[in-house]
């Protein structure tokens, strides 16, 4: 062969690894140096050099003294006949493991700097450990951990993912991804929002319940430009696209702002607030809201309250309006504070130990309400009980719009 002929074999083989000449021909290199060593009578420390215009090899010879150190150069380049079977099999096993290690490190440079960024995938296969996806000339790993509670993943589907880290393995790099990372949102909308590409709308914050709900904060840069019309587009074209991305799940997008008291209010949306009390280390919000709002601003199984919180930093004590003025008619409950269990859930935790759920208050405050209006009916009208039926099945029809309402 030529070299004319091997130079256009190397550059062909260089494409069709997807490697640099340089890189080939270092690799080159590297095998012929070992393939030298199994010629009888060889050196003991060989340097192969090749040059890249002609692509003719020179082996530099050294043997090594009794203080390990390289000496008695001299040039030792074989000519092509002299390099023996043994040799050749040596070069064709090592040029082959020294292309797929080239090929591994290029794809770990690839991706290694590329933590954070959003790929999108083809799931090949899943169990119960973890997902693979196709990512084109590599594959990814999306572990159950990272995956959204209650989302089956199809064969063949074509999914968005938000790479967490990229390890260095002796089989090549191993991207590990996350269909739960609060960054997955945020690129999602680099993606759909041209305003947060370019820098003009910002994503402050972002509290997620992967599956369930998501809250952000956006923040614009450009008085001209709205940041809550930015994202959720011409007729929520933009947000859409999101949420179709995300099985589903629903986005509150609430405007940012640098007072602590209206970002706690506008956090809590799409409950209405009356008032917000922020204390005086700036940890913790006192939220006073209607008492119709009450459950509202809650959420279901706190889920809300627990993502305004989660969104602003501060922990957030909601109370309805009466019993902010008038206090619980209880004793026991004259003291005590709203937060999560274990599981997450709110729950009210009176001063006497005692614990009530989110739901059991609701329910309560409703109880009370029923039987407030009650009384007020009858003492105008003076039909207690016609009209008590009567309050009782529009208060219970309210209340079913209101669930309505909370749950959309």
């Amino acid at each position: 062969m030529s070299n004319l002929d091997m130079s256009e074999a190397v550059r062909m083989l260089a494409n069709e690894k997807n490697i640099s000449v340089e890189t080939l021909l270092q690799v080159l290199a590297d095998a012929l140096a070992l393939a030298y060593k199994r010629r009888p009578g060889a050196a003991e420390e060989v340097v192969v050099e090749v040059n890249p215009d002609t692509l003719e090899f020179t082996f530099t010879a050294y043997d090594v003294d009794e203080d390990g150190l390289w000496v008695n150069e001299r040039d030792d380049t074989p000519r092509k006949d002299e390099m023996g079977r043994i040799a050749a099999q040596t070069f064709r096993q090592v040029m082959g493991q020294k292309i797929r290690e080239a090929e591994r490190d290029r794809k770990f440079e690839e991706y290694a700097n590329r933590e954070g960024d959003i790929v999108t995938g083809i799931i090949q296969q899943t169990d119960a450990r973890y997902t693979l996806l196709d990512l084109g000339r590599v594959e990814s790993l999306l572990p159950q951990a990272e995956q959204v509670p209650f989302e089956r993943p199809e064969p063949g589907a074509r999914v968005k993912a938000y790479i967490v880290e990229v390890r260095k393995t002796a089989k090549g790099p191993q991207i590990v991804v996350s269909r739960t990372h609060p960054g997955l949102i945020k690129r999602l909308f680099e993606l759909e929002v041209p305003e947060i590409a370019d820098g003009i709308v910002e994503i402050r914050a972002c509290a997620r319940e992967p599956g369930h709900r998501t809250k952000i904060a956006v923040w614009s840069n450009d008085h001209n430009v709205d940041p809550v019309g930015a994202c959720v587009g011409a007729r929520g074209g933009r947000v859409r696209m999101v949420v179709n991305e995300l099985r589903g799940e629903k986005i509150d997008i609430v405007p940012f702002s640098e007072d602590l008291a209206d970002f706690v209010a506008k956090a809590l949306s799409p409950a209405k607030v009356k008032e917000v009390i922020i204390s005086d280390d700036g940890t913790q919000a006192d939220v006073i809201v209607p008492d119709h709002q009450l459950s509202l601003a809650i959420g279901k199984e706190g889920q809300n309250a627990r993502l305004a919180a989660r969104l602003t930093g501060v922990r957030v004590d909601i109370r309805g309006e009466t019993q902010h003025m008038e206090g619980p008619d209880e004793a026991d409950y004259a003291e005590g504070e709203w937060a999560e269990n274990a599981e997450g859930v709110m729950e009210f935790r009176a001063a006497d130990g005692s614990v009530v759920s989110a739901a059991e208050w609701n329910e309560g405050v409703a109880t009370e309400a029923i039987a407030v209006a009650e009384v007020a009916v009858a003492e105008v009208t003076g039909a207690e009980e016609t009209v008590a039926v009567e309050v009782d099945e529009s208060v219970e029809a309210a209340g079913q719009e209101g669930g309505d309402e909370a749950t959309s």
